[in-house]
């Protein structure tokens, strides 16, 4: 203490005294993981307590590199919040705060931000939050002069390089195995990670800003006539479900009572772009594989919607959820998330509602191809018990809050269920709709989700966990087709595809073979084979 008092001067104390506070209140998630690789025992306690020294002495290097001059203070009070704020997340649903899941945060509306408001959360932010960082910026002062500011910051520097040097020497081989092997346990790090990514996201989003000309896609691209009617294709852009929750997959519960009487095909082993709806949905469309994808680079290249535009077909999105994520920007975009025009709202707009007036736009265009997109609000977490009405909740006991830690897995289950039930009735008034256009015209329903989710399998969460890190159950999503008369094609002569990998790199193609492009993009023995 002495040696601080004499050559760390005032902010660099700040800095200690933070770096401490946050190690100690907002890692009860990191250090929980941790203790899930190493137990609690005298054998693992040296390197336990290395682990502490060592993130801790990274926390108070990485907080001296941003902390300085009067406005120190002020970034200080935001980190405390900040680190409040994901500490609640990370040990109420597993979340890791990385890049995507930021992203995802900044384009979340203001009911899904609602749905993660509770009074635990309330309470966290104002004692764990709020006040230090009033403390902080009340009695926190800087130091005075540059010289002695950059001699103490250089000092806390060279303080934390030891620290960290000492903690990691003596125990090499036990580092080996925890960063190779347990590369995600540092993703819980607060505040390192967290502020790495918001780095990592704000270099991304200030890169270049010269306005760059859109790239065309599948530019060798023509119709090739097949004859007979105009096709009219709705495909549904799930949120949040999970393949094993669709009894059309083998789950125990029928939570697909419509569609299996209807006559579908469920393609069994579907497989997200990514576990974020930010990534996911502009992915899918997109021609780039998920390994070359870029959100970025998305935003300035045609997706399959904009080819099909290109060549006359008539594409309309009416949107439940949040947006379209930039892929409607350049075609007709309609907002059902609110009254008027969904005229299906009680507590929140209701999914059905997308389908009022869908009849008079298609017979408004009678003499066009029709491509519709859906995107549902579907089973958007952690409040699954909003996202149904009523008389859809045939799994009970549910879970009635947006604090799951507080709820069984059983109950989160069965209000989770609850909302896949209602996409099966949606879906099936889907192909209603269809089914009454089916004289007219070669119909097709397809279903496809962004993602999945987790349900508190090994303390995991809603999802948007790192892709490489992720568990299956955000990753495998369900896909369900559904033909009318007039296609070419029909159910039983898909049926030996139900098995077969799929990913949503398929669906670009998937869509323009649907309405008889050709390309040199798209062949159809290529759907299903990585790219």
């Amino acid at each position: 203490m002495n040696f601080l008092t004499r050559h760390i001067n005032r902010q660099e104390l700040s800095i200690v005294w933070v770096s401490l506070f946050i190690m100690v209140t907002g890692n009860f998630s990191f250090f929980g993981r941790v203790l899930d690789i190493y137990p609690l025992s005298l054998a693992n306690l040296p390197f336990l307590a290395s682990v502490f020294v060592l993130f801790f002495a990274a926390t108070l290097f990485v907080l001296n590199l941003i902390v300085f001059s009067r406005a120190g203070k002020w970034v200080l009070a935001f980190v405390l919040f900040a680190s409040a704020a994901a500490g609640y997340f990370m040990d109420t649903y597993g979340a890791m705060i990385d890049a995507d899941m930021l992203t995802n945060m900044l384009q979340t509306n203001t009911s899904e931000t609602l749905d993660l408001l509770s009074w635990p959360l309330v309470l966290r932010l104002a004692f764990l939050g709020i006040l230090p960082a009033w403390l902080m910026v009340r009695y926190s002062k800087p130091n005075r002069g540059f010289w002695v500011g950059a001699r103490s910051k250089a000092w806390l520097a060279l303080l934390s390089l030891v620290l960290m040097a000492c903690a990691i020497a003596p125990l090499t081989s036990h580092y080996a195995t925890f960063f190779r092997a347990h590369k995600s346990v540092r993703f819980y790090a607060n505040p390192t990670f967290y502020i790495y990514s918001v780095i990592k996201l704000g270099r991304e989003t200030l890169k270049d800003n010269t306005p760059v000309p859109m790239k065309p896609t599948a530019t060798d691209s023509k119709m090739v006539s097949q004859g007979g009617p105009h096709k009219l294709t709705i495909l549904v852009v799930g949120e949040t479900a999970r393949a094993d929750h669709f009894s059309l997959n083998g789950y125990p519960r029928n939570t697909n009572p419509e569609l299996e009487k209807i006559g579908v095909l469920s393609l069994k082993n579907m497989w997200s772009c990514g576990t974020a709806t930010a990534v996911s949905v502009p992915c899918m469309f997109s021609d780039l594989p998920q390994k070359a994808f870029d959100i970025g680079d998305a935003k300035n290249r045609e997706n399959a919607l904009d080819v099909l535009k290109r060549l006359g077909v008539q594409v309309l999105w009416r949107d439940n959820n949040s947006d379209s994520k930039a892929v409607a920007l350049r075609i007709e975009f309609q907002d059902y998330k609110k009254s008027p025009p969904n005229t299906h709202c009680d507590s929140e707009c209701r999914d059905v509602g997308m389908l009022v007036g869908l009849q008079d736009y298609i017979n408004k265009h009678a003499n066009k191809d029709i491509l519709i997109v859906l995107h549902q609000m579907g089973n958007h977490g952690p409040a699954y018990y909003k996202r149904y009405p009523k008389q859809f909740e045939k799994f009970t006991p549910v879970c009635k809050t947006n604090e799951l830690a507080q709820c069984s897995q059983a109950q989160i289950i069965n209000a989770y269920d609850n909302a896949i039930l209602y996409t099966d009735h949606f879906l099936a008034k889907v192909i209603d709709l269809l089914k009454a256009n089916d004289d007219k015209y070669a119909t097709t329903m397809a279903y496809l989700s962004d993602h999945g989710e987790s349900l508190g399998e090994n303390g995991l969460y809603l999802h948007g966990a790192p892709y490489a890190f992720a568990p299956d159950a955000q990753k495998h999503v369900p896909a369900v087709l559904w033909f009318g008369k007039n296609n070419r094609y029909s159910i039983d002569q898909f049926k030996r595809f139900e098995d077969k990998r799929f990913s949503q790199d398929d669906l670009f193609c998937a869509l323009l073979l649907r309405f008889d492009v050709e390309t040199s993009e798209c062949k159809v023995d290529q759907l299903g084979t990585e790219r």
